[in-house]
Parts: C-alpha cells; sequence; structure tokens
C-alpha cells in the first residue's frame, strides 16, 4: 500500500473536535488504537481527528492503518518522535498527545540498548517539552508491566517501587519517571498506563504469540526459552485501546493506571495452545537457552482502572487467541514479508 501524506493545515482541525497525536500510531498497538478511534468504537472518542506520528522503523508497517487509511479525519506524518523540530511543527495543531511510540523487544534491547534509550527516554523528553510548550489538554504515556521486574506471588500496585530488568524496561521506566516529573514540576496533564502482555492482529512476528504462530504456519519450529515456565498476564489489543481511551478522558493527571487482562498463563502452556490451534505438536517446539535476566512472573492490580474508571476486559482469552490465529492464517501476506527470508 502507498504512503500518503497530509501535512494538515491549521484550518483543518476545529474547536469542537478533539484533535489526537498518536506518536507510534503505525505499530502493533498504535495503529490498533487509530484504526479503533476512526472506527467511532472507543467511547468519549467519537469523532475525533488522528495525526500519526510514526519513523517507519521496522516495527512500524503503514499496511496496519490499511483499514482507516482513506479517512479524511487521519493524518499521516512519517517521522522521529526525537525530531525537535518536526515535533514543534506538528503537535500545535493537537490538544491531546497519546505516546505509543517505543523500541520495545526485549531481546533486540539486551543486544543493544542504545536505540531503545534513544527513543523511549530522549523522545518522550522531546514529547513533554513540546507538549508543555503548547499546553495541551492530556498526555498518555503508554508503558508497560515490565517496568516492576519480576514478581513472585501477589500483584503490582501502582505505588509498587520501579525495578527495572531489561535495559528496554529500564528505559520505559526512565520515560514514565520523566512524564510524572512534568506534572509534579510544571502541571503538565500527564495519565500513566501500564498493560500486560498484548495479543492480536497486526503484531509484528518478533513478539511470542504471532511467532510461534507464523513458524508452525510455515512449517518451522519454535523456540521456547529454557522450560517454558515463565508467567505473563495476556490482554487482547482492543481491551488496551479501550483502556488507554478511558485514560485519555478520564484519567486523573498525574496518576497511573495498570492494564491487566486476568489471563495468567506460562509460556509452556500458551505453547501448547498455540500448538493445537496450528494442528502441530509439541515434536514442533525447540527449547532454547534462556533469556539473559528473564523475568519469571508480571502481574498487575488493575482495581484502580476498574473501580474509577470502570474498565473491564471485553475479549476472552480463548476467543481472541483464536481470532488471532485466524488472522495470521488469512493473512499471510502481511506477516510473510516481516520474516526476513
Amino acid at each position: 500500500m502507498a504512503i500518503f501524506i497530509r501535512r494538515p493545515p491549521t484550518c483543518g482541525y476545529t474547536a469542537d473536535l478533539m484533535n489526537l497525536l498518536v506518536t507510534g500510531g503505525a505499530g502493533f498497538i498504535g495503529s490498533a488504537f487509530a484504526r479503533a478511534v476512526l472506527a467511532d468504537t472507543l467511547p468519549g472518542l467519537e469523532g475525533a481527528r488522528v495525526t500519526v506520528l510514526d519513523k517507519l522503523t521496522y516495527a512500524g508497517n503503514f499496511a496496519n492503518l490499511g483499514p482507516v487509511a482513506h479517512s479524511k479525519r487521519l493524518d499521516f506524518v512519517p517521522g522521529d518522535v526525537c525530531d525537535t523540530a518536526l515535533v514543534a511543527s506538528v503537535l500545535p495543531r493537537h490538544d491531546h498527545v497519546v505516546h505509543f511510540a517505543a523500541e520495545s523487544h526485549v531481546d533486540r534491547s539486551i543486544r543493544g540498548a542504545a536505540e531503545f534509550a534513544t527513543t523511549n527516554v530522549l523522545g518522550t523528553q522531546v514529547l513533554l517539552d513540546a507538549a508543555l510548550r503548547h499546553g495541551v489538554e492530556k498526555f498518555v504515556q503508554v508503558s508497560t508491566d515490565e517496568v516492576y521486574g519480576s514478581i513472585a506471588s501477589g500483584t503490582w500496585t501502582e505505588a509498587t517501587p520501579l525495578a527495572p530488568t531489561s535495559p528496554y524496561a529500564a528505559t520505559k521506566a526512565g520515560a514514565d519517571l520523566l512524564a510524572l516529573a512534568f506534572f509534579r514540576t510544571h502541571g503538565l496533564p500527564v495519565t500513566v498506563t501500564r498493560c500486560a502482555n498484548n495479543y492480536g492482529p497486526y503484531q509484528h512476528p518478533e513478539k511470542l504469540i504471532p511467532r510461534f504462530v507464523t513458524n508452525l504456519l510455515s512449517g518451522r519450529n519454535v523456540p521456547l526459552y529454557g522450560e517454558g515456565t515463565q508467567i505473563r498476564d495476556w490482554v487482547h489489543v482492543e481491551d488496551h485501546c479501550r483502556a488507554t481511551a478511558l485514560a485519555l478522558t478520564a484519567g486523573r493527571p498525574g496518576e497511573v493506571y495498570h492494564v491487566g487482562g486476568g489471563d495468567e498463563l506460562t509460556n509452556k502452556e500458551l505453547t501448547g495452545l498455540l500448538l493445537d490451534a496450528c494442528g502441530a505438536g509439541w515434536d514442533r517446539v525447540d527449547h532454547v537457552p534462556d533469556r539473559k535476566g528473564h523475568d519469571h512472573r508480571y502481574a498487575l492490580d488493575d482495581t484502580r482502572l476498574r473501580e474509577e474508571l470502570g474498565y473491564r476486559p471485553a475479549i476472552d482469552f480463548s476467543t481472541g487467541l483464536a481470532e488471532t490465529v485466524r488472522w495470521y492464517r488469512d493473512n499471510e501476506d502481511w506477516w510473510r514479508p516481516l520474516l526476513g527470508d
């Protein structure tokens, strides 16, 4: 699909409509949010205009916006959140910022942390400076449960001290702290969300579920770290988008909100489900050396989001996983070029 670029004129923005700047809006979660806004499926954001700012790295794909690519309410600006001049030229026409843009793959951060520090920390600082300068009404910093490290039992609350393990998680923690500091120091209306593991369509095949599904559909084996005892909670990306919309429209500035799914599985249990869904057996699993510093378990207490903002996951895991596997089965033309072979 060809990329179209409309650098929107000021006259295209009206005071009676919400104007959203969505960074990383061609990535997995950001594009799901942009599609949902433009489909008017997120309460409180109906009719909103969206500008996607995305660098289109390996994980950013304009095709992710295909279903809404010709919406008159969508503008696409290719570029880096670290580009101070570009951000300064784009942000003033927007009253809200939803910041998804990030380098997010743990394994890549272990191999080299520089890009993660630059995009995740410096890029957030550039956006915060511009948001403060132009008086945005709300800035949502979209983050991850990985900032807390690992927890053997129980759940983290929003007051739990940050203890990131991987370079990726450390840079997200740094970005969160910067965002909250802008609230405490300058009064910038910042709300932070921290979400459990996401899954759903359009996720790059470097991540566990799409990697295993695309490997199995391609006749390849799947790589399972160690014995697969690591435990993760899973949230469908559409539920994450609903939670993000709630944080944007009703979340309190200066607060952190957890987004959980309530579906904890070991990686081995998840592997079994994916093997069944793809008609494969355990002979298709290769046990590989565990990741350095691999966190054993993540678990969020999302009571605040549920009680204050009325959040409830709408997609149960078995249904969502089946639909996700079906999407990859039906959209080989989307993921096949991303495998790099």
